[in-house]
């Protein structure tokens, strides 16, 4: 199992980056080549999610984004550390509540649309979304 870690600060102009390593260890994981773009996007949704999560609550610790290569499948995995709290949890009238609720909503909406198989967690430690895709194993080429 081929692991692959990133971390980058919280700023919205690295979301680009996470997106292109993503592609390229996908590809090199054996990701089919007409699903790569779908990886991009739900990279970088996720991705600017956790950077919003992050600005919103003032976090500093960097977002952090994890490529693992298994047998059959490729994952991805987004992990922020902005705390959640139950549905019912928060102060009433809380300013920004009902905007960042619908934009995080939103953001995994368009997340479970690109990618077949989504988990999403998250807690008072933070969140993570786990994204994967099966692989196809490599043909050998003969000479």
């Amino acid at each position: 199992m081929a692991t692959v870690e990133l971390r980058f600060s919280a700023l919205p102009e690295h979301v680009r980056t996470a997106r292109l390593v993503a592609a390229a260890v996908a590809r090199r994981a054996g990701v089919d080549e007409a699903v790569l773009d779908e990886v991009r996007l739900a990279v970088g949704e996720a991705c600017t999610r956790a950077v919003g999560l992050h600005q919103s609550a003032g976090i500093t610790a960097p977002v952090k984004v994890q490529l693992v290569e298994e047998e059959k499948q490729f994952s991805i995995e987004v992990g922020d550390e902005a705390p959640r709290t139950a549905p019912g949890d928060r102060a009433p009238g809380s300013p920004g509540d009902d905007v960042d609720s619908e934009e995080d909503e939103m953001g995994l909406a368009v997340i479970s649309g690109l990618v077949d198989d989504v988990e999403v967690t998250a807690g008072e430690h933070g969140g993570q979304i786990r994204m994967t895709w099966p692989t196809t194993p490599p043909v050998a080429v003969l000479p």
